[in-house]
């Protein structure tokens, strides 16, 4: 599937000119720890409910990108949003309209300078603060183990729920994947089908595999 054209609203070089590492793209994930527990998938644990996007004070960036606008979120304790416009289960356009645009916000700031980085073709090693106390208990494990998955190589939806101690769990793991709140810097992009294939990605499957090729994923991708 060819990567969509898009129109450059920025300054930002073309991205088509990052690295092409020549590594095997899949690797063993390392366990998630914290708190002492490994995770077990209930029906009861709600974790495909909507991360909320209420919690105040809030303060907001909106950005250009090589893949379309992008509003970037912070809280007190750090970056808690980043969503490309009309992206599934983000905020509402009047929600985001709510939040005041602070474009001076040291956490706003440095993301946006990791992305520019980014979108030229390097591999910024994100160190922005994340707040990723949005979601359920659940929703926060899986986007923890999302932050172990390197540049340029990917996993799939087995292996990740495999990581989280509970193999069957598959489908209620790609629930909270696509429920992911900050996209690219917690990189649900590397996440791939059981066969390679280019399966779901709330900011749109021509997005998920311009931001794969960016990273010198190698081709070609299953459609």
């Amino acid at each position: 599937m060819p990567i969509r054209r898009f129109s450059l609203h920025c300054r930002w070089p073309r991205f088509e000119t990052g690295p092409k590492p020549t590594q095997a793209v899949t690797h063993s994930l390392p366990p998630v720890t914290g708190c002492g527990m490994s995770w077990r998938y209930h029906e009861d644990m709600s974790a495909t409910r909507p991360a909320p996007h209420t919690q105040a004070p809030l303060f907001s960036l909106r950005i250009d990108s090589p893949l379309g606008r992008i509003t970037l979120a912070a809280s007190a304790k750090g970056l808690c949003g980043l969503w490309f416009d009309e992206q599934r289960h983000g905020p509402s356009a009047s929600t985001i309209a709510g939040w005041p645009q602070s474009p001076e916000h040291p956490v706003l700031r440095q993301a946006t300078a990791q992305l520019q980085a980014y979108f030229t073709g390097q591999n910024p090693h994100w160190n922005v603060p994340l707040d990723l106390s949005g979601g359920t208990a659940f929703q926060q494990a899986v986007w923890q183990a999302l932050l172990t998955v390197p540049h340029g190589q990917s996993c799939s939806y087995g292996q990740l729920a495999t990581q989280l101690n509970n193999p069957n769990a598959v489908r209620a793991v790609g629930a909270a994947v696509g429920r992911n709140p900050v996209s690219i810097i917690v990189p649900c992009h590397r996440i791939l089908g059981a066969g390679g294939q280019l399966t779901g990605y709330a900011g749109g499957l021509w997005r998920k595999e311009a931001l794969l090729r960016l990273e010198g994923h190698p081709l070609p991708l299953k459609a």
